[in-house]
């Protein structure tokens, strides 16, 4: 075939409106930056007027403290605040972010309120600086997300274009607090999008490219835990698995404990607006024993990485922040998971480092904390490029893209959702995450339509029609009628003709010009891919679509029917499902 012949045949589905929504998100992404650098001091605010009574914007650990006893107090007392801003303010603050923006993503067209944007940051502020065990890349994602969000509604934008921007801003956000663009732009691939197009890809790309660049203007450069791990020996391979294993079991068993507790939390007697300030309880209480369970911990990240806690206090560690977690996000305040499940994984590393040959010590603490990040979140290469990039370690990079993929294989044939989707699922909606090249949109119109088209001509009269085309021997539905230079006039039923009809008059009378204006859409062309074409006949309710050469001279030169789109699915179905041997 002659290459003109494949000329509307392109690699992506693209058009000039990639260059709008890659503008706009520019604006997004810095935008995203200014979010971070808000949250990140409102974090450091609340803490110091909770457990240091000063106005400050100074960064302090909650484990400096000197409250004794009286620290339990203060989670009880955040968690209430952020109940009545909840119930009074918008229920949408609830959980750690990421859930509440897919839902707002494949349910919710894209759209959420500047309340969210303004309360969100706020709630979180107060959870985290009153001690809560959270992080903030959840918050950011759902704050980042409302900004974009809101942004987009102020442009005439599609859907997908709205889903564009808030998964931008979400994006851009996490960019800004943990300096790793790369894995913010795959978070948004294996979590949010849903797809992988230019058409959201770039503009995404684009907003974490502006977060970045524009970080160090606020924010401290560099990696948050500077790491450099030894080369790694083969008996590594082993120890990965293993390290994989053990990270995607902890993932599944916090994962299923959250839930268990957010149950109990629905069956008390009391309303939801004060389950937060009654698991602060049991945040008070671990954090009174153990400190450094309080709040965000980076620096206790930092500890574990860097080899400067011992082991029994590793392991305490891991088991309370563990236990105040599950039960403070359980309870259904505000607040983020990635922090606390690298706190949780790194303590895991910690414990097993004695005895997992092939790397050095430091190495473990890493490698676990991006397995179970990989495990609860089902994203594998957004949890070994983010622990990557918060530490830019080279040698740990094989390590972690091995362990990362082994716990996250682990959660796959264990549990039917993660983390990110159960919530969803209790509310009625099945999300389901994998995703790939539409069948529909692998072929176009001109590779499956039938090019022998049983046209009528224009001037056939009605009572010869009925006779030739729709008697006795009718072999289709619906016919297309053209006149004599074969150019498209309409498409002709059996109930296009009235019992009123004249059969003497040509077939010219049923079609007045606004009939031909309305039909013109109503045609497919042989360059649209059957996607666009089903989409077409399922939105007019139609069986067949002429399929014409251009819209100006309207050439007839095929039909496309529903039973021409099933080809695409019967090529695909025999891909997945049909197993043969081909070679003895």
């Amino acid at each position: 075939m002659s290459s003109n012949h494949h000329s509307h045949k392109r690699d992506f589905a693209a058009d000039t409106r990639l260059l709008k929504i890659s503008l706009i998100a520019v604006v997004i992404g810095g935008f995203g930056t200014l979010a971070a650098f808000a949250l990140l001091n409102l974090i450091r605010l609340f803490t110091n007027l909770f457990f240091y009574q000063t106005l400050s914007f100074v960064t302090r650990s909650p484990a400096d403290n000197h409250l004794g006893p009286w620290v339990i107090l203060l989670p009880v007392a955040g968690g209430l605040i952020v109940g009545l801003i909840a119930r009074f303010g918008s229920e949408k603050i609830r959980g750690h972010g990421i859930p509440e923006a897919i839902e707002a993503i494949l349910f919710g067209k894209s759209k959420m309120s500047a309340k969210v944007a303004i309360l969100k940051p706020l709630s979180s502020g107060i959870v985290i600086g009153s001690g809560g065990p959270f992080g903030a890349e959840g918050p950011i994602i759902m704050t980042g997300g409302a900004i974009g969000s809101l942004i987009a509604q102020h442009f005439h934008l599609t859907g997908a274009e709205r889903k564009t921007l808030l998964v931008a801003g979400a994006a851009a956000g996490m960019t800004a607090v943990f300096g790793t663009p790369v894995a913010a732009v795959l978070l948004a691939v294996e979590l949010l999008l849903f797809e992988l197009r230019p058409r959201s890809l770039l503009p995404v790309i684009v907003a974490c490219a502006v977060a970045g660049f524009t970080r160090p203007l606020l924010l401290d450069t560099g990696p948050l835990f500077p790491l450099q791990t030894s080369e790694i020996g083969i008996s590594a391979l082993f120890s990965c698995v293993i390290a994989g294993i053990l990270g995607g079991a902890l993932s599944a068993l916090m994962s299923t404990a959250l839930y268990k507790v957010e149950d109990l939390f629905g069956k008390l007697p009391v309303h939801w607006m004060w389950w937060p300030a009654l698991g602060g309880i049991a945040v008070g209480i671990g954090g009174y024993f153990e400190p450094r369970a309080l709040g965000v911990g980076y620096d206790v990240i930092g500890d574990l990485l860097n080899g400067n806690l011992a082991l029994q206090l590793a392991l305490s560690l891991l088991l309370v922040k563990a236990v105040i977690w599950v039960i403070a996000l359980g309870s259904g305040t505000s607040g983020g998971v990635l922090a606390p499940l690298l706190i949780i994984g790194a303590g895991l590393g910690t414990v097993l480092a004695p005895w997992l040959p092939g790397g050095d010590a430091h190495l473990w603490p890493l490698v676990c904390m991006a397995a179970v990040l990989a495990g609860v979140l089902g994203a594998p290469l957004t949890a070994a490029v983010f622990a990557f990039g918060l530490t830019h370690d080279t040698n740990a990079l094989l390590p972690l893209l091995l362990t990362t993929g082994v716990a996250y294989g682990f959660t796959v044939l264990t549990m039917r959702r993660s983390i990110m989707t159960e919530k969803i699922a209790r509310r009625g909606y099945h999300i389901y995450r994998e995703y790939g090249v539409d069948p529909l949109e692998r072929q176009h119109v001109d590779e499956v339509m039938t090019h022998a088209v049983a046209a009528i001509p224009a001037s056939l009269t009605i009572a010869e029609t009925l006779e030739r085309y729709f008697g006795a021997g009718q072999v289709h539905r619906s016919y297309p009628v053209v006149d004599i230079e074969q150019g498209l006039i309409g498409m002709v039923e059996r109930s296009s003709f009235g019992p009123q009809a004249d059969g003497s008059n040509t077939l010219t009378t049923l079609f007045n010009p606004t009939y031909i204006e309305q039909s013109a859409a109503l045609v497919a062309l042989p360059s649209e891919t059957c996607r666009i074409a089903a989409a077409r006949m399922a939105t007019h309710h139609l069986e067949r679509l002429p399929v014409v050469s251009d819209l100006h001279s309207r050439r007839l030169i095929g039909i496309i029917s529903r039973s021409d789109l099933i080809k695409p699915s019967r090529l695909f179905f025999d891909e997945e499902q049909k197993r043969e041997r081909l070679l003895s």
